[in-house]
């Protein structure tokens, strides 16, 4: 990893899922000229679960038409563009990665969503944003590279109206999940300060969310996160052919790690949701 470069940044640089690869995978359908929305979504949605994650969470954080919503850690912004699209929404996504960021606004130009999707470079600790501003914030797999969870989830409370709600998912660890485990997570993809299901739930209290709720997700995504892994070893020559045999090898290493740790029970995941409580009696 270069010098001063972020892991969380080193890693998404280098990531299999990327523009390079939607627009690829779009030039092979035969798709090119004017796109839909709906057009992108088997390949820009960089989380597990697929639409029906993206429309669990807008369900819990209850978002509608018209509302203002953050996507925290958005990526190539993806969940934003289906948010946009199906629940006519206004997003604004937060993403630590500059290249990610250029990335999803080309994105969204490219399918007319540049007017209801907005890509903004920023740390997820210190949101860029005034309070009060939105109502509704979600997050899909991306606070596990955010060492200060607390923050992040303060940072949340205070960019959301009174009553406004936040719904995300994210790894969680178990107690059987090793110290070296851990640490390899982190060198590996920049997964920092694991949480479990309690320790969230004592963050979003603690950041002043109430009713707050958390499901149990692990069961099922051991099939997601199978079938993930069987999906980027099909983007093998197209990874090799931009970053190389070197990297894709490694991907595959520390990807099948994960999975491991998941079908062994040592790692999970959790959809968590819950209520600004500022300003309500």
């Amino acid at each position: 990893m270069p010098r001063g470069v972020s892991p969380v940044v080193d890693f998404y640089e280098r990531h299999p899922i990327s523009e390079a690869q939607v627009l690829e995978a779009l030039r092979r359908r035969g798709k090119v000229g004017a796109l839909a929305p709906s057009d992108l979504y088997e390949w820009d949605q960089d989380h597990y679960g697929g639409l029906a994650a993206v429309d669990a969470l807008a369900r819990r954080a209850d978002v509608g038409w018209g509302s203002l919503v953050l996507d925290v850690c958005a990526g190539l912004g993806g969940p934003a563009r289906f948010l946009a699209d199906r629940y006519g929404a206004h997003v604004i996504g937060v993403d630590l990665t500059l290249a990610r960021c250029a990335a999803g606004r080309r994105l969204s130009r490219l399918v007319g969503l540049d007017g209801a999707v907005r890509m903004v470079n920023g740390d997820a600790q210190q949101l860029p944003f005034r309070s009060g501003a939105f109502a509704a914030a979600v997050s899909q797999e991306g606070l596990l590279h955010i060492p200060d969870k607390a923050s992040v989830l303060k940072e949340c409370a205070r960019i959301l109206r009174p009553g406004g709600r936040i719904a995300f998912t994210d790894w969680v660890a178990t107690p059987r999940l090793g110290d070296g485990e851990r640490r390899r997570l982190d060198e590996w993809m920049a997964a920092v300060n694991l949480q479990s299901i309690d320790g969230y739930r004592r963050l979003l209290g603690g950041a002043g969310f109430t009713a707050v709720d958390a499901e149990d997700l692990s069961r099922d995504w051991i099939g997601i996160l199978r079938e993930r892994l069987r999906m980027y070893r099909g983007l093998r020559e197209d990874t090799i052919a931009r970053l190389g045999a070197t990297r894709y090898d490694e991907y595959d290493q520390l990807y099948a790690f994960f999975v491991g740790l998941i079908e062994a029970g040592k790692l999970g995941g959790a959809r968590f949701s819950g209520r600004c409580g500022r300003g309500i009696s």
